[in-house]
């Protein structure tokens, strides 16, 4: 069965564009043109990931990732223009996946929807169940526990905590973490990695401010360690 995509943009030559690529290249896409009528189609099709552009008539695309987050954590990939960095940054730290500048290459979207789905949906690795410090990372069952407690992610941030705890004690680059985690080649955008590991703290760590189990190495990049290392 074929994967089903939302693509929702008031440019209508650019929904056209987009349709037509991922279509041919094996997806079932439905769209919209403004934020209502992509929360509609959400609701409705429930579709396994969506395309949504940051500026939309009737509701922004900010406005519908917060919407969305609160009853769903299907993949996101927003769609910014180069100016609207605070608007990037603002998209992933609501829970937004993944993030395509205009103006782009369909192409690249193309290959940026395969890669957050393969993220999602890919085969289980070798190790499917890892447990560091009270918390307990299950891949097949794509979930993740604290103390017992269900902490909910979203799948990138699933997947960055995934090589977190993988390379335990290993300090990672942030290029490291682009090309493993996030599975598409570095932009030199590193502030998309801090804004995701910014709401990877506030989810698994008691005081995001003062982090116990992902601390930053200054001047090289991050290190998943066990509590009692961080010190």
């Amino acid at each position: 069965m074929a994967d089903r995509v939302l693509i929702a943009d008031d440019d209508r030559e650019i929904v056209r564009t987009v349709r037509a690529y991922l279509e041919d290249s094996g997806f079932e896409v439905s769209a919209a043109h403004d934020g209502s009528s992509a929360l509609t189609a959400f609701r409705n099709e429930r579709p396994d990931l969506i395309v949504l552009d940051v500026m939309m008539p009737e509701m922004d695309g900010l406005d519908v990732v917060r919407t969305i987050r609160r009853q769903s954590d299907v993949p996101i990939i927003m769609l910014t223009a180069r100016v609207e960095e605070m608007d990037r940054l603002i998209g992933l730290e609501l829970g937004a996946d993944d993030y395509v500048t205009k103006p782009f290459s369909p192409r690249e979207l193309v290959a940026r929807v395969k890669g957050v789905l393969r993220r999602t949906k890919g085969p289980a690795v070798q190790q499917d169940l890892i447990r560091i410090g009270g918390i307990q990372l299950d891949d097949q069952a794509h979930s993740v526990t604290r103390n017992g407690a269900l902490v909910d992610l979203t799948p990138t941030e699933f997947s960055l905590l995934k090589v977190f705890m993988e390379n335990a004690g290993r300090v990672m680059t942030r290029l490291q973490l682009i090309d493993t985690a996030l599975g598409y080649s570095y932009d030199g955008y590193d502030r998309t990695v801090d804004a995701h590991i910014k709401n990877l703290r506030q989810k698994i760590e008691t005081d995001p401010g003062n982090p116990e189990f992902i601390v930053t190495v200054y001047g090289v990049g991050y290190k998943f360690v066990e509590p009692s290392d961080a010190l």
